[in-house]
């Protein structure tokens, strides 16, 4: 899983590990992290490892894949979780920070979904989920996080193309969507149900989607936000 030292990917690999796959803990910088998390499984009994990599630069995805492939054998299952904002308003934003956004949230499921594919479809099995982000399914549009949103919503197109190009290779793609994520149980004015989504709102239907049970399902998403429909709020 990209980006999975921290935060959000750090739960979603843990609940991955806790149902018994061998787990990489992705990192660029957070070497710490990653080293704990990693820890951490090892010490409920899984099997861990970490990796280190940019996953917008092409060479530095293949050194990662041939890392996590001297390890553990080939990527039979990915999650695309990496990801970058910037909330302020887009014209205030530098190009430099527009270009990081897109590159990593949108750049780097495309690199690592390129590199895992060749051996999913030479062992005719594998397993692709993208992190998305809810209102870009619906194409609803914000005031701020442009370049976030922009990219999220080009990761579910990916998503349901790349679906169509592997659909006879016995690859799965797919995408969770969560609106916002959090692991408190805090009421929240703006959220349904209260609250923003608990860690294992998005770990539940990520499962799924890596497990046999979603065998015939490809190019679909799954917006985990309680059933938020901004077009109804006004």
């Amino acid at each position: 899983m990209t980006g999975s030292a921290r935060r959000v990917g750090r739960e979603l690999l843990l609940s991955i590990a806790d149902c018994g796959a061998d787990v990489v803990v992705h990192y660029n910088e957070s070497e710490a992290a990653a080293t704990a998390t990693a820890e951490e499984v090892r010490d409920a009994g899984g099997v861990a490892i970490t990796a280190q990599g940019d996953v917008t630069d092409p060479e530095s995805v293949d050194e990662l894949f041939e890392t996590v492939e001297s390890e553990l054998g080939p990527v039979d299952a990915l999650v695309n979780n990496v990801g970058d904002f910037d909330a302020r308003h887009w014209s205030e934003i530098e190009w430099e920070s527009w270009r990081n956004v897109v590159e990593t949230t949108f750049y780097g499921t495309v690199l690592c979904s390129r590199r895992a594919v060749p051996a999913m479809r030479e062992q005719g099995w594998g397993r692709i989920v993208n992190i998305g982000f809810a209102d870009s399914d619906r194409m609803h549009a914000h005031p701020v996080n442009f370049p976030y949103f922009v990219a999220k919503t080009g990761v579910l197109m990916f998503t349901r193309m790349l679906a169509a190009d592997t659909r006879d290779d016995g690859i799965t793609v797919n995408a969770v969507s969560p609106f916002a994520v959090s692991n408190t149980e805090a009421g929240v004015e703006d959220f349904p149900r209260g609250r923003a989504a608990a860690f294992e709102d998005v770990a539940a239907p990520l499962r799924f989607f890596l497990s046999d049970a979603a065998d015939y399902i490809s190019g679909e998403n799954i917006a985990v936000d309680g059933g938020r429909m901004p077009e109804f709020d006004g």
